[in-house]
Order: C-alpha cells, then sequence, then structure tokens
C-alpha cells in the first residue's frame, strides 16, 4: 500500500456485484486497496460509522473519509487519481451521455432483473418482457452513441459504463442457471451480446466478479427469501 497518507480501504462483501463495481474501478486504476468483507448479518461498527445514513456495502474509506454509493465512489476515484486510465470521458458531452447510460442501467435494467428475481409466475413473464424491452433500449441507444469501434464504450479501457452494464449483466449465465430464464438474446441484442462477452473475457474483470457457483447460490437464496416474504 501507498502509505498511511493514502490509504485506500473498500469495506464489501465478495459476493457483492456493487463491490465488484468498485474494486473493477480501483484495479483499471491500479490503485492498491485493503478490502474489508462485510457480514451485512452482523455489521461492524465500522460500516455503520462509515454509512450511518444507508448502512450499506460498498464503502471506500480514503484518508479516513469516506464515500458511499458504488456509482459516487467510481467518480471520486476517477477523479482522484488522474493518472491512470479515465472512467469517465473529459469531453463534457461524452461525460454526460456515460453519465446518462449509467443511470439507466443502474436505474432501471437493475430493477428489472431484480424483479426477475423477486417474482413467479405471470409476474416473472412480465418482468423478463420488461428486461427485453429495457435490453433494447439500451441496443439502440449504444448503437446511436458509440456507433463501430471497439467493444467497449470508452475506448480501449474499460470506463464507467463497462464497468456498470458489466456488474447488471456480466453474470447473466449464473442468472440463467439459477433464474431459468435467459436475457441476452445475441440476434435481439448483437451489440450488448458482444459487448458483455468481451469485457467478461477481461482477465480483471474475472478476477473481480464472484464465482459463478457462489452467484448462482446467491440469486437462489435471494429469490427463495422474497418469494417466501411475498408469500407472508
Amino acid at each position: 500500500m501507498a502509505g498511511e497518507e493514502n490509504q485506500v480501504v473498500l469495506y464489501g462483501m465478495r459476493v457483492s456485484l456493487f463491490s465488484a463495481r468498485v474494486e473493477l474501478a480501483l484495479k483499471v486504476k491500479g490503485i492498491e486497496y485493503e478490502f474489508v468483507e462485510e457480514d451485512l448479518m452482523n455489521k461492524s461498527e465500522a460500516l455503520l460509522r462509515y454509512n450511518p445514513v444507508h448502512k450499506k456495502i460498498p464503502v471506500l474509506v480514503h484518508n479516513g473519509v469516506p464515500f458511499a454509493e458504488s456509482l459516487v465512489i467510481i467518480e471520486y476515484v476517477d477523479e482522484t487519481w488522474k493518472e491512470g486510465p479515465r472512467l469517465l470521458p473529459q469531453d463534457p458531452y461524452e461525460r454526460a451521455k456515460v453519465r446518462f447510460w449509467a443511470g439507466y442501467l443502474h436505474q432501471q435494467l437493475f430493477e428489472a432483473v431484480a424483479s426477475v428475481i423477486k417474482t413467479d409466475g405471470e409476474a416473472q413473464e412480465r418482468a423478463v418482457k420488461e428486461v427485453h424491452e429495457k435490453l433494447k433500449v439500451l441496443e439502440e441507444g449504444i448503437k446511436g452513441s458509440y456507433p463501430g469501434g471497439s467493444p467497449f464504450i470508452n475506448g480501449d479501457n474499460m470506463g464507467l459504463l463497462d464497468i456498470v452494464v458489466c456488474s447488471i449483466l456480466g453474470p447473466h449465465k449464473a442468472q440463467e442457471d439459477a433464474l431459468g430464464v435467459k436475457f441476452l438474446d445475441p440476434e435481439k441484442h448483437p451489440r450488448v451480446t458482444s459487448w458483455v462477452k468481451a469485457l467478461t473475457e477481461l482477465p480483471l474483470v474475472k478476477e473481480a466478479m464472484p464465482p459463478h457457483e457462489k452467484l448462482v447460490g446467491i440469486l437462489q437464496l435471494f429469490r427463495a427469501r422474497a418469494l417466501e416474504s411475498a408469500a407472508v
């Protein structure tokens, strides 16, 4: 580590895709950090102190100062460590586009995927349809905003948008195994499918993303609890 004056500590969980977002950002920037594994059933005093509002992971602590929420953390990392690859474009217009699509992924696509996990029967069928509709919008939007070139939206390096899409669609095979539904269709979403495939083959992504078997187990457990709560 680069010394106490530049200490970076990430409070998270190895099976959390939100934690994986931040780890990917730190790895892309080449930042050394300490990872503190949290148990959300028994949250540490440090986590509650550093994130008293939401009491959630991930939390990044830099020089004793905490930052919460994955997208906020990633932008802080990009603005603080300017010497590494940029996670957001320098151009204000291009940066605004990245923020727009990152917000769309984070708020709309993620929520649609979460609905598939938490429902069954006709409700789940509607949720799956909504995921495909969101992916269609993303496919068309990406074609219009980023025609041709590298499979990575931010040029030759992973950027904020790549990191967010990787955290939501990167585990699509685990989602298929756990839920019995298919999200990515290379015929309907060729650009998004090739984008996700290229990202998940990167060594940095393989290192940061939770193992397939663990993700399947976590998704199944989360789904079982959600369905049990809904039945009460």
